[in-house]
């Protein structure tokens, strides 16, 4: 029988890796979470003079809520997390430029002799009612409503072979892969690793646009509810996503080709295996009707994501159906 839990965590319990941590609780398959997670910021960052340099402490950056401890999760499974909802917890978020981090400015992996660009802060209205998100510029009086459109940027498991990563890199253990596909209504499988999974999540945003280009995202806390679930036997090499009409293969790496490759190779085989379809017609199905949105091309690694219409596949059955079986079980708790 499935059971509800609510996680409010105190600052203090918040992780900033995936890896080896002390869990928070212990869950079942089957049970759904209720969860609180703070912004990428910790809520340090609430206006104009909050500068995230001056304000917020490297590492403790993107906080996750986790990890928690999933019964009879074991290295060769797969752990599956519904998102049933995910919803502003305040009704404002932030945005910024930050120093050396961003696409359109000079990083620690890309070094350049010109200074970063200016440390700035935006502040966004939430109007959950109207389901939209404020943009203000900052030199100008210039206004415009953009959609509430809420994600996770950071979800994931322990990585395996006693390894601990940052929360802000994301690989195959998931991490910050900052995809707009996590969103309410979406499956996400990842690969178990470690007993008990660990997994965690954090780094809401109010939206995104793909690729995150200025490195930050329209950052908000969030209380968000997920349902657990555990395919036993069925090994997942990275994250995979499911919503009601798409299947989706994530991949990420440096450079941006790699993850691009790493997550269409993923697809094409995923294909392969539902439909009983060769590679290479697995391969054609892909080139023709697939699409390929960007996650992020700012974190540690960057993140792609491959993607294509259910429609395409007839009649298949994936991960045992789990996806449909979590939507019903996350009806009740909405």
């Amino acid at each position: 029988m499935s059971e509800f839990y609510e996680f409010n965590p105190t600052p203090e319990q918040y992780a900033y890796t995936f890896g080896p941590n002390k869990p928070l609780a212990r869950v079942r398959p089957g049970d759904v979470l209720k969860i609180r997670t703070e912004d990428c910021f910790g809520g340090l960052v609430r206006g104009f003079g909050d500068l995230p340099s001056q304000v917020c402490t490297f590492p403790y950056l993107n906080p996750v809520t986790g990890p928690f401890y999933v019964e009879g999760a074991e290295p060769g499974d797969t752990l599956a997390l519904h998102f049933v909802s995910i919803t502003p917890a305040r009704d404002w978020a932030v945005s910024s430029t930050f120093p050396h981090f961003g696409a359109l400015t000079a990083t620690s992996h890309t070094a350049m002799l010109h200074p970063p660009l200016e440390e700035r802060v935006w502040v966004y209205e939430i109007d959950k009612a109207a389901g939209i998100v404020r943009y203000s510029a900052r030199n100008s009086d210039f206004t415009v409503d953009l959609p509430l459109d809420p994600m996770h940027g950071t979800v994931g498991v322990a990585p395996g072979a006693f390894e601990s990563r940052m929360t802000i890199t994301p690989d195959a253990h998931g991490g910050n892969m900052d995809t707009p596909e996590l969103r309410a209504g979406t499956t996400v499988y990842f690969g178990v690793n470690v007993e008990g999974a660990l997994f965690g999540v954090g780094d809401g945003h109010a939206r995104q646009g793909q690729g995150e280009v200025s490195g930050v995202a329209v950052e908000a806390a969030m209380e968000t509810v997920v349902a657990v679930e555990l395919i036993k036997g069925v090994a997942t090499a990275w994250p995979r996503i499911e919503s009601d009409t798409h299947l989706i293969s994530t991949g990420s790496a440096r450079p941006l080709e790699d993850a691009y490759r790493i997550s269409q190779h993923d697809l094409v085989t995923w294909v392969s295996e539902l439909t009983g379809l060769d590679l290479l017609d697995s391969l054609q199905l892909v080139t023709q009707a697939g699409e390929a949105p960007v996650g992020n091309v700012v974190d540690t690694n960057y993140t792609m994501v491959a993607k294509l219409a259910k429609d395409y596949l007839g009649r298949t059955s994936v991960y045992e159906g789990v996806h449909a079986r979590l939507r019903a079980l996350g009806a009740q708790y909405r």
